[in-house]
């Protein structure tokens, strides 16, 4: 896909398309469509991040209560999206034995507890190993920082999701 097709897509095209780059906001998408037309990627990336940057705090956490847990119900239930099956499954997190899906659950349940929102990181660029010790870190973090880190986290997905769209590095995005 290139820019030219992207900024030909009709409102619908475009948010079939571009509805899961902000996992479960297609309303984003939709959004952004109105910002066309798109110099290239990294303009339309901007688009996306400018209207999260925007949004009230309230927003912002509602972006992330989009987000599954990791290794979490819908994973066992197989009722996550396409991407975020991919990038779980990427991350090794499809493949936890019983007790590092029990401690995963424990560290979800008491981050949510905490935050009031789901534990949001980039899973394809973590190992296996290293998601519950990074939830348990950020565990600690006050809950300003910790809405900013998540944000960036959501920013990371989206940047790797529209790399995806495009078959472009998600570096040189």
């Amino acid at each position: 896909m290139d820019i030219e097709k992207v900024n030909s897509m009709d409102f619908g095209e475009f948010v079939d398309v571009f509805g899961n780059v902000i996992e479960r906001c297609p309303l984003i998408a939709a959004a952004v469509w109105s910002q066309r037309p798109f110099s290239d990627v990294e303009d339309l990336e901007k688009h996306f991040f400018a209207f999260i940057d925007a949004l009230p705090q309230s927003g912002q956490e509602g972006i992330l209560r989009c987000h599954p847990d990791l290794a979490g119900r819908e994973l066992q239930r197989g009722t996550l999206t396409a991407e975020s099956q991919r990038e779980q499954s990427g991350a090794g997190l499809t493949s936890l034995g019983a007790d590092e899906r029990l401690q995963l659950a424990e560290l979800n349940a008491q981050y949510r507890a905490r935050f009031g929102f789901p534990f949001v990181l980039a899973a394809r660029l973590s190992g296996r190993a290293a998601v519950p010790r990074e939830l348990a870190r950020r565990l600690h973090c006050p809950p300003a920082q910790e809405l900013r880190t998540a944000l960036g986290e959501v920013k990371k997905i989206g940047r790797l999701r529209l790399a995806d769209l495009f078959g472009a590095d998600p570096a040189r995005l």
